[in-house]
């Protein structure tokens, strides 16, 4: 009989194994050939759920998190291609599914890297020491003689080389280490970590292959389109159902009671056609009764702004911070300031518009879901449609941006409750951009009060903030990312700190938007700073390297979070400025600004450059950034994300606003909330210093500062100091 080892060595061949026209002769004479049935293929290599080897040495990583544009598909698998020492090129990376055997699979907060580089470098480490052992076995020589390289493991001492592919079996065979374990590799060492590797999905996406959520495309698939109350909180009394059913193409139309819940399924219409162009073709004809909540002064953008501006000086609800005495260092002498600065809400805008497909079959409601959080949703479709886990399966695929709006799985419920009604048709849910807009979880308003006092040596002696922001309903907490943190600079900066807080109540459900807090708060504090730079005498440069003061490390109140080291917060302000030339004399109507922020554990100081003519007319003209996120793991993925977040960041703070009136959203479509186009976009320069550190998160730290260095910029170009966003609508006229 022939081993199973001499049938892989006389006959392997792609795939695994094939052993071809094997004869054996009979005594007496030749006999017709009786070919030997082929072996079974040899199963791959899984040393765990993130790897696998083919005997052809052909690898498989498995990207655990969802993709919306972050570059996590590529740069998470690049840390166990690295430990597993394979080249890069010869890496097939494949997408999961949600599994609870990858643990956590979010994409959100800027921590992917964070949470995993540690851990999948290991996962990596695992799956070669498994192949050096087994190397090492085979030719029975210590594994501390033999090392891995290329997809192979080398015994130098004797020449020796084995591809990957041939040691599968007896791999197989022995026991695979604890990530605890196995050494990982010194980064000196590196071949790939650090390198500029594009997307894995680059090539697809360049030449228009199928991909997102919105190209989901299963035999018989249905489109259908939701159509839910222009006031949150709204219901149906009553719809043309009839008349929209007999319009060309459409097949149901019916009304969804819906839950009470402002995050799940809503009350709504839905239709469902043969194409979407019928489907919306239809939501046109739709005539729909609906029973309108009361929303009172709670549903006008300016019966809000009045009432939070009516706050002005009055005591906060609630103290979230309190050092010192500030009302008494606030009645001393010295020079004081006052300011106040408001935020407009905001949408996500994402690109691709929410859109779900979902087959219910078998007592199985099965997904195809562009989602940042992949459990949330399992979970919100089981309580509402009554399943249990099991009979959940979501499968992720690529999203045309997140930046927070798919934390929420709103358009996921919505196409499980109608693939559920149409039991064995797939369907898709698509929503057009107008309820994209309209039926967002928007970025709550934020308004900074500030008052602060300056010493006698220009010193920043107290500072006093009422920020007052957006609840849902009755609630007295800030809707979701519209909060200030409690360590907020300059918290711990200055002996006298009051952060206060005042919740508005209002119908409109909030969501987390990209760098959630950060995003406002920094445009206040950092701008705010400029002006007591201003008053000060003192360059804005100078006057933030004195507040942060000496290197050394400051404890955060949540254990959860890094100490705050303020000597890679100066030396990233040290390096933007060297970068951009600050100090530097321009003519009037040009300006340098900048900003510095920590969040998501990032570290990162931006400056900008503009040019306003004085009819206010605004040019940026160039940005520069400096960042401090540890060491990068793919240089060509970071940039993206840094020059990316910088340029949603300017975007925002220069064209976007949501208003409310009636209730209602009024912003329908890019005409009304416009984004950055091309030619308003600068050239940005990003300056990485990668200091000795865990690396951290990309996708949010940048944003924040962009919007008070832009502002400071317009002020030193104009005069002009802007405390109220979008500056569209501001005046930038040279004063």
């Amino acid at each position: 009989m022939i081993s199973r080892r001499e049938l892989i060595t006389v006959g392997l061949a792609a795939g695994g194994g094939l052993l071809i026209g094997c004869v054996t002769p009979r005594v007496g004479g030749p006999a017709p050939a009786t070919p030997v049935e082929p072996p079974a293929p040899l199963p791959d290599f899984a040393p765990h759920a993130y790897v696998r080897i083919a005997a052809t040495g052909a690898v498989t990583l498995i990207a655990k998190n969802p993709e919306v544009g972050q570059g996590v598909k590529t740069s998470l698998p690049m840390l166990i291609a690295e430990e597993l020492e394979v080249p890069w090129e010869s890496v097939t990376i494949e997408q999961a599914k949600l599994d609870p055997v990858f643990g956590r699979q979010v994409a959100g907060g800027s921590m992917a890297t964070t949470l995993h580089y540690d851990e999948l470098r290991r996962l990596g480490a695992v799956a070669r020491t498994v192949l050096v052992n087994a190397a090492a076995s085979t030719w029975k020589v210590p594994s501390s003689e033999c090392r891995a390289s290329e997809g192979a493991v080398l015994h130098d001492a004797t020449g020796r080389r084995a591809p990957y592919g041939t040691l599968l079996e007896v791999a197989a065979a022995l026991p695979v280490p604890k990530p605890s374990d196995v050494t990982l590799k010194d980064p000196k060492d590196f071949k790939i970590l650090g390198r500029r590797i594009g997307g894995v999905d680059n090539p697809k996406i360049v030449t228009g292959q199928p991909l997102f959520g919105i190209d989901q495309r299963l035999p018989g698939l249905r489109f259908a389109v939701y159509e839910k109350c222009p006031v949150f909180g709204g219901a149906v009394k009553g719809a043309n159902l009839d008349e929209v059913k007999a319009l060309p193409g459409v097949r149901e139309a019916f009304v969804l009671t819906g839950t009470q819940d402002k995050f799940g399924l809503l009350p709504g219409v839905a239709i469902v056609a043969d194409s979407t162009w019928a489907a919306f073709k239809a939501r046109r004809a739709l005539k729909v009764d609906w029973v309108l909540p009361d929303v009172k002064r709670s549903g006008t953008s300016g019966e809000l702004a009045r009432d939070a501006n009516a706050l002005r000086g009055q005591p906060p609800a609630t103290l979230v911070r309190n050092d010192g005495d500030v009302a008494k260092a606030l009645a001393r002498g010295g020079k004081k300031l006052e300011a106040s600065y408001h935020a407009p809400m905001m949408s996500h805008a994402t690109l691709e518009p929410q859109n779900c497909t979902a087959l219910f079959k078998d007592g199985v409601l099965e997904f195809w879901a562009p989602t940042q959080n992949p459990a949330a949703g399992q979970e919100l479709v089981c309580k509402t449609l009554g399943l249990a886990p099991s009979a959940v399966v979501i499968h992720l695929v690529r999203a045309g941006g997140g930046f927070g709006r798919r934390l929420l799985n709103d358009s996921l419920v919505e196409v499980g409750a109608l693939a559920q009604r149409l039991e064995g048709t797939p369907v898709q849910v698509i929503w057009e951009r107008e309820q994209d807009l309209q039926h967002d979880f928007y970025r709550p308003e934020a308004f900074h009060h500030l008052e602060a006092a300056l010493d006698a040596k220009g010193r920043l002696s107290a500072w006093k903030d009422h920020f007052v922001t957006f609840g849902l309903d009755q609630a007295q907490t800030p809707g979701n990312g519209g909060d200030v943190d409690f360590d907020e600079l300059p918290a711990r900066f200055v002996e006298h700190y009051q952060l206060g807080r005042t919740i508005l109540p209002t119908h409109v459900p909030m969501g987390w938007w990209r760098a959630p807090g950060s995003c406002t708060t920094a445009w206040a504090v950092q701008s705010f700073l400029d002006e007591l730079a201003f008053a000060a005498k003192v360059d804005p440069l100078t006057f933030r390297l004195g507040l942060l003061g000496d290197a050394r490390q400051l404890p955060v109140k949540n254990p959860r979070l890094r100490p705050y080291d303020t000597g890679r917060m100066k030396g990233a302000l040290e390096l933007v400025a060297q970068k951009c030339g600050w100090g530097r004399r321009l003519e009037r109507g040009r300006g340098l600004g900048l900003a510095f922020h920590y969040c998501h554990h990032g570290y990162v100081a931006v400056a900008a450059q503009v040019q306003v003519s004085k009819q206010g007319a605004l040019k940026v003209e160039q940005l520069w950034a400096a960042v401090d996120v540890g060491p990068i793991v793919n240089r060509s993925g970071a940039e993206n994300q840094v020059q990316g977040s910088m340029l949603d960041g300017l975007s925002s703070a220069w064209l976007q606003e949501v208003t409310l009136a009636d209730g209602r959203v009024q912003q329908v479509n890019f005409a009304d909330y416009p984004l950055l186009r091309l030619p308003d976009a600068p050239p940005i320069e990003v300056h990485f210093i990668e200091s000795n550190v865990p690396p951290t998160g990309l996708g949010e730290p940048a944003l924040p500062p962009t919007a008070p260095a832009l502002c400071n910029a317009i002020f030193s170009a104009t005069g002009q100091r802007v405390r109220q966003l979008p500056l569209l609508k501001a005046n930038l006229r040279w004063s």
